[in-house]
């Protein structure tokens, strides 16, 4: 088992560690001096040890988070000298192959996008490009989908976007039953209980699509169909494309940015 080494520790590697050790990842691991108290927390809970430098962070690990804000990740370059072995998986978004190449000097880059809920080891792990030890290692975070080609990766990051947006959706429809009367506990319990009775329904009916599942229970004369039809007047579905799409431009934008540096 090989050992990793954290450059950039935040908040999002921080849930990627949990979930690692959770699900049973043993071997060591190196944690930057970066963000000095979240990584003195990481060490004592999670069997981490933090160096004293970027590059003793390098020269510890056999595997290399880089975990920074992309406005950082210029000067974490600068900072280490990469080894030839050592395979670098970056979770810093609209950061794209040539431009990690470019600056770390290695061509051993895999991209990955996952979201929060991967410290439960039931989130969703997204690779570009397919590379079989990094889909071992992150595979007890939850379900791998290792795509192809990087402009897939960008969309991927889009849906990852998105799953941040559903919590403000969540949070308006709890406020909302709530004000109407029910216990706030109970009403999070049945804004829950419907997203997950949704994502059950579609997993077992894998074969159908989102809006032929959709058109089975909103049938004529139904009260979902009742308010299917007011969010359609309203076009509610545009303004999720409408945010989806400048996401898209904003990191494709940044990656080639990056890339003509």
């Amino acid at each position: 088992m090989k050992s990793i080494g954290v450059l950039g520790v935040g908040d999002l590697t921080e849930k990627v560690l949990r979930g690692l050790r959770r699900g049973g990842f043993s071997a060591p691991i190196y944690l930057s001096p970066r963000n000095a108290l979240k990584a003195e927390a990481l060490a004592k809970e999670f069997q981490c040890e933090v160096l004293d430098s970027n590059q003793a962070v390098a020269d510890a690990a056999d595997i290399l988070f880089l975990g920074v804000r992309p406005e950082s990740l210029e000067s974490l370059a600068r900072s280490v000298n990469i080894r030839p072995e050592h395979q670098l998986v970056s979770f810093i978004a609209g950061a794209s192959h040539q431009e990690i190449r470019r600056l770390f000097g290695t061509a051993n880059t895999t991209r990955s996008m996952l979201s929060y809920a991967v410290e439960t080891n039931h989130g969703t792990v997204v690779l570009n490009p397919p590379n079989s030890d990094i889909e071992s290692l992150l595979s007890p975070l939850g379900i791998v989908v290792p795509l192809q080609r990087e402009e897939q990766f960008e969309l991927a990051t889009v849906a990852a976007c998105v799953n941040g947006w559903f919590y403000f959706l969540l949070h308006d429809l709890h406020a909302w039953i709530t004000e109407k009367g029910i216990d706030s506990d109970q009403s999070r319990q049945l804004i829950l209980g419907s997203l997950g009775d949704c994502v059950a329904y579609s997993r077992l009916h894998h074969d159908k699509t989102f809006s032929e599942l959709g058109n089975s229970i909103s049938t004529p004369g139904t009260y979902t169909a009742q308010g299917l039809e007011v969010l359609g007047h309203h076009q509610a579905n545009a303004a999720w494309k409408a945010a989806c799409e400048v996401v898209l431009e904003a990191l494709s934008a940044q990656s080639s940015e990056g890339a003509k540096k």
